[in-house]
């Protein structure tokens, strides 16, 4: 598999595994919803390093934290 394949499919499954960690918390599936953006988040900024894009990395790592603190919070 060549580096654009794997961020093609990489930036396609961490995308559909948001938009599920989006419906699990519209239903309140805690803590799935979680978990999803996890993996979601961790899945975009692999393809930020496979692209060498600073930007993607960087809203991914805040984004990171953001989850990290919740979780640290309560």
């Amino acid at each position: 598999m060549t580096r654009d394949q794997l961020a093609f499919n990489l930036k396609w499954g961490a995308s559909i595994v948001q938009i599920l960690g989006y419906t699990a918390t519209g239903f309140g599936w805690a803590p799935w919803n979680i978990l999803f953006f996890l993996v979601g988040v961790l899945g975009w900024f692999a393809v930020g390093l496979l692209w060498k894009d600073r930007a993607i990395m960087l809203i991914h790592l805040v984004a990171l934290a953001a989850l990290a603190a919740g979780l640290a919070s309560g």
